[in-house]
């Protein structure tokens, strides 16, 4: 399989200072230097250290990536730290249940829907052998509220909560939805049941901004915000990628969604400073690695996000983010009772 190590990143396009931390002497640093790297003092430089660590990682991981990241600066727009093929339309898989839930909170917002609302589980509408928990245990029919299968939809990433969730927003609706704040390439692809699609696509880009725009308020109301974040951030989202080797406290200020299928392995999601203002946005697709059929944390793509994670996160971590503060709900285990 052919390597593509994509060198825009590493000259310095659309981000400042990167070349001297990839290419230094025309070699990049060893995991070793890396580790003992200082916390960056600007968003520049953590910028540069992120676009080093997606480059070194990416390299090694192999196959194909595209990418988009950038490093909030409270003194102007957003440092971009990666821009790698950003505004190829790509598949994006479960990446793209975020956008479901945009597009069904923002009917909640209108009023057109409550999240208290029951919908109909049916035997017909569950997917079978798909990811998430409604595959399981087979009691049908039954009924959820729409707050629950969007809970499922963006945590454990459940294949039926989609279904469920074009049972009240269908998708050509939920196509002019999300065209009409902006996203005319982050799409689902219908099919003949108007009520059910394929997740569809979007480019690094737009999911990214997708993720600014939501954390900024722009995108929904404070409390439909809050609610997305709130599954996003929560302990048993997705752990296998970026927020994999962190603590329970790190993976808190970590907004993340995982998408598989296929070779495809994608991540997309926020990282907030300690008092919970978004510091770093990424966005990130590989496809074409080896052991495609290997969907668990083992797989060279996902590793790769887990170590750029680690690095990610140091980057930023003395940083200050911009905007508003979303502050993560406390969860504790619970030994029942």
């Amino acid at each position: 399989m052919t390597v593509r190590v994509n060198r825009r990143t590493a000259l310095g396009l659309g981000t400042a200072a990167t070349a001297g931390v990839v290419l230094g002497n025309g070699t990049p640093a060893s995991a070793e230097e890396r580790a003992v790297e200082k916390t960056a003092g600007t968003p520049a430089e953590a910028a540069s250290q992120v676009a080093a660590a997606y480059q070194q990682r990416t390299a090694a991981a192999g196959g194909s990536w595209q990418a988009y990241v950038s490093v909030a600066d409270p003194a102007g727009p957003p440092v971009v730290a990666v821009a790698d093929e950003p505004n190829v339309r790509l598949e994006a898989y479960s990446v793209n249940k975020v956008a479901v839930a945009v597009a069904v909170l923002d009917k909640v917002d209108r009023g057109l829907l409550s999240l208290s609302q029951r919908v109909d589980v049916t035997a017909a509408i569950v997917v079978p052998g798909g990811d998430g928990i409604f595959s399981l245990d087979g009691a049908y029919p039954s009924s959820v509220t729409l707050g629950h299968a969007l809970a499922a939809l963006l945590t454990v990433s459940d294949d039926t909560a989609v279904r469920l969730c074009g049972l009240v927003c269908p998708a050509a609706e939920l196509n002019a939805i999300l065209v009409a704040k902006g996203f005319p390439n982050t799409q689902v692809q219908p099919v003949a049941n108007p009520n059910r699609f394929y997740l569809g696509t979007s480019t690094p880009r737009e999911t990214h901004d997708l993720l600014r725009a939501l954390v900024a308020g722009t995108l929904l109301s404070s409390a439909s915000t809050a609610f997305l974040l709130r599954q996003l951030r929560s302990p048993i989202a997705h752990t296998d990628g970026v927020r994999r080797t962190m603590s329970s406290d790190e993976r808190g200020r970590i907004a993340s969604k995982g998408g598989w299928y296929a070779d495809a392995r994608c991540e997309a999601g926020v990282i907030f400073d300690p008092d919970g203002a978004p510091v770093l946005t990424y966005a990130l697709f590989a496809n074409g690695q080896a052991d495609a059929g290997n969907f668990g944390a083992t797989h060279p793509a996902v590793t790769a996000r887990a170590l750029m994670g680690r690095s990610f996160l140091d980057a930023v971590d003395g940083l200050t983010g911009t905007g508003t503060a979303h502050r993560v709900t406390r969860q504790r285990p619970s030994n029942g009772g």
